[in-house]
């Protein structure tokens, strides 16, 4: 049984009959193998041809160990099958598959269908959609379901999704059927009785303002808008038979009103589907943290969310937790104080839900600064010391890295102060965290040095520009649109889009203990204006309080620049590869070539422009022989598959593909072939090597 030692257990076969010695042995052998993944190392995995995560491994490493496919012969790549999402309704490629028991799984379209696909042909075999509610249609992150979660139920094999009307389900994943006396029933027409868990019901059981509200629960509504929202976008994460639930609400950036719900980490049982824990991501009287939110904001604001994936030590027992901003993007007056755990890392016993150790990013975030990928953990030796390590990165172009075990930073963080809002209620904290190393692997401030400089001409325009704005850094605080500067508004770098973002998670070399991070330059601007103003804007708004202010003009694109170009100077985007047993960059390259219309813009004609990047994240991956990635080729039209030197960033081979690939892929191995699959719009793209 989970958490039983070989000791004891043996103590109990002693107290067995007599039986016979082979059947003795038979059952210490189902022990074992029942145990066998308590224990496992994070970056282990029990069949290397498998991809049960959606980061490859527990730790979201983004790695895998076939070598079938490597530097020698990646040139000899071609597509074997594509696989479309149009009878689905197509999606963002943001859904990594997982491959187990000879199966791709995955999620399409805004229902978040459950697709499972044959590995060799690409033919789907079975599908899975929950019925339609008012849930699911207010859903702002319905298209952008990341995948599903791969477990084991007595060698039943089961597939676990978390829909975006906030419903989990576990299908067996051999037929798509749901799971049998698995869950609660759900009281819908068509939903079924067994298989499922309304999560909305233990999300907001003790949850004071729906307990105050005396209202009778609709599961087809979830809770009332008037209170607040919630949603999903990553699939759960299964530890030592416990499954981990993240969620999401509504994009920050839509929100105007100062009521929502905390997006509070749920826990269920991976056999009955029963409820086990919850960890509230906004402290309650007598937490810890609970002081960060004065004003009794705790008793009425939400979000804190944690809508990247989850990572995952089960060998510690440990859960690793990143999370969004409170509720409203870009102002924060009405609940003033550090307001932890948003924009933090959390790691929690996965076994009880109890916080081990925390780390906040971000103090009273108002830049959108959540975090935006998955945990990566794998050990690093350092000065001869093997360390359990987690490293973050993130939108600000900050790779935190801490043990794993312990939360103590790897190499120190310190606080440093940082400029103070001017928008009227606002109350920004004093000083920020900034890890002394990695150092940033993009631009953190945009100066006049920064700004585009391929002629004199489009130097002077690009200064005309910015003379609107109030230059600044990664916290730069956002202005109000009628300021007394009389300027446009602020800019910060990175911005939403720069940095680490969504789709561009970072990968990482288990062996080496190098990580490769991909980066958008990238520098953004936002105007507040008063909430009223922007509430108008919205046919169905959460919550009931207007705030005095939210989000009004301004682009997470950033600021344009001279005559469409890019304001800033290039690169666009770029990989940086982390040496983690010194702290050190090794190396950066453009992430790809040179986009088209820089290349034709009459502007630059005649003039020897440098690789720039393309103004986009990308996928990698990382092989024992080599680092892969998508981008747009050098002509700045053609996507294709990079092959690249793990050591020195130079480029080994490349193959097109017939979509940008982006966020992520994978590779497995079946029937003694390897496969690299991509994520392109509309489609996921299977490489095998050649057969002639």
């Amino acid at each position: 049984m989970p958490g039983k030692s070989i000791v004891d257990s043996r103590s109990t076969i002693r107290r067995l009959p007599v039986i016979h010695l082979a059947s003795l042995c038979l059952l210490l052998l189902q022990f074992m193998v029942f145990n066998s993944s308590y224990g496992q190392h994070v970056n282990e995995r029990a069949d290397p041809s498998e991809w049960r995560y959606i980061g490859g491994d527990a730790g979201h490493t983004r790695s895998t160990p076939l070598n079938q496919i490597n530097p020698e012969n990646f040139a000899d790549l071609e597509i074997e099958w594509v696989w479309s999402d149009a009878s689905f309704g197509s999606t963002p490629p943001r859904s990594t598959p997982v491959y187990a028991d000879g199966k791709l799984f995955t999620v399409a379209g805004s229902r978040r269908h459950v697709v499972a696909i044959d590995p060799v042909s690409g033919e789907t075999l079975w599908s899975f959609r929950e019925p339609n509610t008012f849930r699911w249609e207010y859903s702002m992150r319905a298209p952008w379901g990341k995948g599903v979660a791969y477990a084991e139920i007595d060698g039943r094999g089961v597939v676990l999704i978390v829909t975006p009307a906030f419903f989990l389900y576990a299908l067996d994943a051999n037929t798509g059927d749901l799971l049998e006396n698995w869950g609660t029933s759900i009281p819908l027409e068509g939903f079924p009785q067994t298989g499922g868990v309304d999560l909305v019901t233990d999300l907001i059981s003790d949850w004071g303002p729906w307990i105050n509200s005396g209202r009778t629960y609709d599961p087809y509504e979830g809770i009332p808008l008037e209170l607040g929202y919630i949603t999903n976008s990553s699939p759960p994460i299964v530890v030592n038979d416990t499954i981990v639930v993240g969620n999401s609400a509504e994009q920050g950036y839509n929100q105007t009103r100062t009521e929502n719900v905390p997006g509070d980490i749920l826990a269920y049982d991976l056999r009955t589907g029963k409820f086990k824990w919850k960890f509230h991501v906004i402290p309650r009287p007598g937490e810890v943290g609970h002081e960060t939110w004065e004003n009794d904001a705790w008793s009425y604001t939400g979000d804190v969310s944690s809508w990247a994936p989850l990572s995952a030590d089960p060998e510690l027992g440990l859960v690793y937790v990143p999370t969004n901003a409170a509720t409203i993007d870009f102002y924060g007056g009405f609940q003033p104080g550090d307001n932890l755990f948003s924009a933090s890392l959390i790691a929690l016993d996965v076994a009880t839900g109890e916080r081990r150790w925390h780390f906040q990013m971000v103090h009273h975030d108002v830049w959108n600064n959540d975090t935006p990928t998955a945990p990566l953990l794998m050990d690093v030796n350092i000065g001869g010391r093997r360390v359990p390590g987690v490293f973050q990165a993130t939108k600000q172009a900050f790779l935190y890295s801490f043990n794993r075990e312990t939360g103590e930073p790897i190499w120190p963080i310190v606080e440093r102060e940082v400029p103070q809002s001017k928008v009227p209620g606002e109350q920004l904290s004093p000083t920020q965290p900034f890890p002394t190393k990695p150092a940033p692997y993009d631009i953190q401030a945009l100066t006049e040095d920064g700004l585009i400089d391929f002629t004199p001409e489009l130097r002077a325009e690009a200064l005309a520009i910015v003379a609107d704005y109030q230059l600044g850094g990664i916290f730069n605080p956002p202005m109000q649109k009628d300021n007394p500067e009389g300027l446009i508004g602020s800019i910060w770098c990175p911005g939403e889009l720069g940095g680490t973002n969504i789709t561009g998670p970072p990968a990482a070399d288990p062996e080496t203990g190098i990580i490769y991070t991909i980066s958008r330059t990238n520098c953004g601007w936002r105007t507040i204006v008063p909430g009223e103003e922007r509430d108008i804007l919205l046919e169905l708004p959460t919550g009931l309080t207007i705030a005095d202010y939210a989000v009004g003009l301004g682009t997470p694109n950033g600021v344009r620049g001279p005559r469409g170009l890019p304001l800033e100077k290039p690169p666009y985007s770029r990989i940086t590869a982390i040496d983690l047993k010194t702290g050190e960059h090794l190396w950066w390259i453009p992430n790809g070539g040179t986009p088209r219309f820089v290349q034709e813009h009459p502007a630059l004609q005649g003039l020897d422009i440098p690789p720039t990047g393309n103004i986009n994240h990308s996928a990698l991956m990382v092989t024992p022989g080599m680092l892969l990635h998508t981008a747009i080729g050098d002509d700045g039209l053609t996507p294709y598959l990079f092959a690249i030197d793990k050591a020195s960033g130079q480029r080994l081979g490349s193959v097109e593909s017939p979509g940008l690939g982006m966020y992520g892929m994978m590779s497995y191995m079946h029937d003694g072939t390897q496969r690299i699959v991509l994520q392109t719009p509309g489609q996921l793209v299977a490489y095998r090597l050649s057969q002639e």
